[in-house]
């Protein structure tokens, strides 16, 4: 453990770095955008290993008309009896439009394999039909890209009883999360099966160490940024009007509306 606190990156270098990737972002998007391109970026990896946080950053400074966040709750039952991949399908993007899937259609891989949510011939068919749904998203013109967030054991622990201590982050704990420290053994078995069968040529799996966060968001944003020959596209050009002369309008009194108390001034 105090080989990787000392390898944790200094705050400011991080704030720096993010600053100027999240810049390349906003590029990226605007590219996005005027190409009519559809991006899809799975978000997946163990609890506790950072994809929030991840996914926090890069949507932090995007145009949420442009880019959105997919973060589906449990399925419905009518949903249930749908083909599996078929509510993760509504969410696809159209044209110049970026989605960033918070968890995906792997959910079948992991936590419905572990838990028993999924008999095992379904999860089997996962397996067989996940490698031809994503062939068939890239041949559409989607452009996939699928990134794992690794984390150890040790570290995942200490983030979970660190949440259990934090009143503003214990919702993010929830008793199936802590089911995944007694079932870490069947989950790297599945994350292994999952990666032997759906690491293809069209749509691969890209790993990212997150025991440092600061480093897993740095390194996912830029490895995105390098897998596409974006370009800046250069804004409108914008100029404030001048405002015109009044008209005798006057603003009612201050007493005919009620006003939140002022909170910070007794700070």
């Amino acid at each position: 453990m105090a080989d990787k606190k000392a390898a944790t990156l200094p705050r400011k270098a991080y704030e720096k770095e993010l600053l100027r990737l999240q810049t390349e972002l906003v590029k990226l998007q605007e590219w996005v955008r005027a190409e009519g391109a559809r991006l899809v970026v799975v978000f997946e990896g163990r609890d506790a290993a950072g994809k929030g946080g991840t996914i926090k950053r890069v949507a932090e400074h995007l145009n949420p008309r442009v880019a959105r966040i997919a973060a589906l709750p449990k399925p419905t039952e009518r949903e249930r009896t749908q083909w599996y991949f078929q509510r993760y399908v509504e969410q696809l993007p159209a044209a110049g439009e970026i989605v960033l899937f918070d968890r995906s259609w792997y959910n079948r891989a992991g936590v419905e394999h572990v838990m028993g949510f999924c008999t095992k011939e379904e999860h089997q068919l996962f397996l067989r039909q996940c490698p031809i749904f994503e062939r068939m998203l890239v041949e559409d013109g989607i452009q996939l890209r699928k990134y794992w967030f690794s984390v150890s054991d040790a570290v995942q622990q200490e983030r979970f009883r660190r949440r259990l201590d934090d009143p503003v982050r214990r919702w993010k704990l929830s008793p199936m999360d802590l089911e995944s420290i007694t079932h870490w053994e069947a989950y790297s078995r599945a994350k292994d099966a999952m990666m032997v069968h759906t690491d293809i040529a069209e749509a691969p799996w890209y790993v990212v160490e997150s025991d440092d966060k600061r480093r897993a968001r740095l390194n996912m944003i830029a490895h995105l940024l390098s897998t596409f020959a974006y370009h800046e596209v250069p804004p409108p050009v914008l100029e404030l009007p001048q405002r015109p002369p009044s008209t005798g309008y006057q603003r009612p009194p201050r007493d005919l509306q009620t006003y939140v108390p002022d909170h910070a001034a007794a700070l």
